[in-house]
């Protein structure tokens, strides 16, 4: 679809991945005096480096998103490209998700289990993107190695606590 010249996806999968970037940011922030008094593991990257670290995750993941929905290969009426669109979309939602059960419920056990299924869908993108859309599965790695640094420090959170 087209609004004058511009195809809506240029539009909508930066918008989606800003809102979530917004609004996991937002949870997260209001779960902050809890975190900083917390029991953390000496290896926990300082806030400043974790918020650059998304930052860069996510103008990878809108990047890996426009690439395969605009690629000449993507048939977009294939049960595939709506796979991999769900796909996409349910990260985000797992992605705000964690930062619920995380910085407002207190659950850590719950996170970690949380994100061992959001990385699961991470290396199912990765996977299923490879063969014919590589520049987009590549662009996804680095949020699959954050998120299974993160799953590992967030147990180490819940051992600590």
């Amino acid at each position: 679809m087209k609004i004058r010249g511009l195809k809506v996806n240029y539009l909508l999968a930066p918008l989606g991945v800003l809102f979530v970037s917004l609004l996991g940011g937002y949870i997260t922030g209001g779960g902050m005096d809890w975190y900083d008094a917390i029991n953390q593991p000496s290896f926990t990257p300082h806030g400043s480096f974790i918020g650059i670290a998304w930052t860069v995750i996510f103008i990878l993941s809108a990047i890996s998103i426009l690439l395969f929905s605009n690629n000449h290969k993507t048939d977009r009426k294939s049960l595939f490209f709506y796979i991999v669109v769900f796909l996409f979309v349910l990260n985000g939602l797992l992605n705000v998700f964690w930062s619920v059960l995380f910085f407002s419920w207190h659950l850590i056990f719950w996170s970690v289990m949380e994100m061992i299924a959001l990385n699961l869908i991470n290396l199912v993108l990765i996977l299923m993107l490879w063969k014919d859309h590589k520049a987009s599965a590549v662009l996804f790695i680095p949020y699959f190695l954050w998120v299974s640094f993160a799953t590992y420090l967030a147990y180490s959170i819940y051992l600590l606590n």
